[in-house]
């Protein structure tokens, strides 16, 4: 269903591992934030998102999406709730996943190429990683509601119709409030 680094997280957080920083605090999302308004991380580059915020941004993108998404498709395959309930909470793991690898990915290419977030930026941004989950929602969907790979395809591509601009207006207002958490930050230091 559908993006910021002061700290140094172990890739190995999810099984619980966290580094310490260099200063030897354990990293949170007010470290990096921290970073984003001195514009420095630990690894000496500007503005970046932390793992842990990567990883909020994602959770806070999916519950919003389960919590949209689940009824409609609840109301429109004419499946329980349950049902419904089970496989977009299903989407949205395979999602959050991909969600912090293809934002990290993307981010690296931003940085490289030095692009700005432009609207037509975020537009590639949004279509790329709905590509992405093409590949492995479609098969997973078929399977779940018992249909062809075809008709989860054009459920797919419906899901895709609503997720294509939930994506887009997410991200686009999350960098807002990021901003405005960041400039309030920097306005009491």
């Amino acid at each position: 269903m559908g993006s910021t680094n002061n700290s140094s997280i172990d890739i190995s957080t999810m099984s619980g591992k966290i580094t310490k920083t260099s200063t030897g605090e354990t990293p949170n999302l007010n470290s990096a934030f921290n970073a984003a308004k001195t514009g420095k991380s630990s690894h000496g580059s500007s503005n970046r998102k932390s793992f842990a915020e990567r990883g909020l941004h994602a959770l806070i993108f999916e519950l919003l999406a389960i919590a949209i998404s689940a009824p409609v498709l609840s109301w429109l395959m004419g499946v329980s709730m349950a049902h419904a309930g089970l496989l977009t909470l299903m989407i949205s793991l395979i999602a959050m996943v991909w969600n912090v690898a293809f934002n990290a990915l993307f981010d690296s290419v931003e940085r490289r190429l030095n692009l700005v977030r432009t609207f037509k930026v975020r537009v590639v941004h949004a279509v790329f990683f709905e590509l992405g989950l093409i590949v492995t929602v479609v098969p997973l969907a078929a399977w779940w509601l018992n249909m062809t790979l075809l008709d989860a395809f054009v459920l797919d591509i419906g899901l895709l119709l609503f997720f294509l601009p939930y994506t887009l207006l997410y991200n686009m207002g999350y960098d807002k409030a990021r901003a405005l958490v960041l400039k309030r930050r920097q306005a009491t230091s």
